[in-house]
């Protein structure tokens, strides 16, 4: 890392530098500590938030969601006591899986900021560090569609199984057909009403302009690769666009993300939003139940993924036609979850009209 040039961390609408520290590895994630120095943020300005002053000293409370104590906490306490003995506080953590906030107290004024700035940056990188849970979609899993799907996949098997690495197994669940706008990581039930609020938000502030209040036509037809080489594809997608040839469902797409991204529920990914649903994908060989939304926030796999050659399926199905579909809604899906009609539960969802 060039010292002069260190990483910056954009929290809370405020830019902190990344000090160069020396890292430590342990066996599992909640056994990292925390190695800020004592004098990192000491300067911080006391309007960062809200800091209460009290009969004994100064007080600060910080919502966080308890799957993150652990890392306030450390491997035997240790982080904590290593930011209370620094900061000159005491931080008052509720029991694992009580939902509340934590609370830092102390006789400086400095002191408390500085442990607050410190457990915001810490939060911060762990978070990061979270499978994600949420995710938003447009659902593609109409009956029209679906039909049309398993005729793909059975002229696919047919045509093209002597292929190397192509089997069934690597096929969408067609009840899960669907677009990925973005990821979300959602902790609690407060986190995932925040972001159904800024969905209904959006929904006044410009998802109405653009749609009309009406469904958007999309037509779902042929088929691209993700990858370099289609002799060795991992990701096999339908290409998806407007019918009335508008760009009002990308517009949609890259607001809708612009705006999540803003609000700190989403990390930013690509400049725009990658329109398109998996057919197939390697991650399915293994594992049925994963998403292929890794595809989404370009990262990769901790499974070792056996690539298929998918150079006659862009021959022979280059212009297959999915159909087309009516897209009312965009939902805040769940991860690894199924609806009576074998979506992705939604925690919730902004309608067009």
């Amino acid at each position: 890392m060039d010292v002069l040039r260190p990483p910056l961390i954009r929290i809370g609408g405020r830019v902190y530098r990344k000090n160069l520290i020396q890292e430590q590895a342990f066996p599992h994630e909640e056994e990292e500590e925390f190695c800020a120095g004592p004098g990192d943020c000491a300067d911080e300005p006391c309007d960062a938030f809200v800091v209460e002053e009290t009969e004994r000293g100064f007080r600060c409370r910080v919502e966080v969601p308890s799957p993150l104590y652990k890392y306030i906490i450390g491997k035997k306490g240790e982080t904590k006591k290593r930011l209370e003995t620094e900061t000159r506080t005491s931080i008052s953590i509720p029991k694992p899986g009580v939902e509340g906030e934590i609370v830092i107290t102390g006789q400086q004024r400095s002191g408390v900021i500085s442990a607050r700035t410190r457990i915001d940056v810490l939060l911060d990188s762990f978070r990061k560090k979270q499978p994600f849970t949420h995710f938003l979609s447009f659902a593609l899993n109409q009956p029209a569609i679906q039909e049309k799907f398993l005729q793909f996949k059975e002229e696919v098997l047919e045509k093209c199984s002597k292929d190397h690495g192509v089997s069934s197994s690597l096929f969408q669940n067609p009840a899960k057909l669907h677009l990925t706008l973005g990821t979300l990581v959602l902790l609690n039930e407060q986190e995932i009403q925040k972001a159904c609020d800024l969905l209904q938000r959006c929904k006044e502030d410009f998802v109405d302009q653009i749609t009309g209040g009406q469904p958007l036509t999309v037509e779902v037809a042929g088929v691209e690769y993700m990858n370099d080489d289609p002799a060795m594809t991992d990701v096999l997608y339908a290409k998806v666009h407007m019918k009335d040839g508008s760009d009002r469902l990308q517009m949609v797409a890259d607001q809708l993300v612009e705006r999540f991204v803003a609000s700190g529920l989403m990390l930013k990914e690509w400049d725009r939003v990658k329109l398109h649903a998996t057919v197939m994908n390697t991650l399915f060989r293994k594992d049925p139940t994963e998403e292929r939304n890794n595809t989404m926030t370009g990262k990769s796999s901790f499974k070792e993924r056996e690539s298929f050659n998918g150079q006659n399926i862009l021959k022979l199905f280059e212009n297959f036609h999915f159909g087309e579909v009516q897209l009312d809604s965009v939902r805040l899906s769940q991860r690894f979850s199924s609806d009576a009609s074998g979506y992705y539960a939604t925690s919730g969802q902004l309608c067009f009209s």
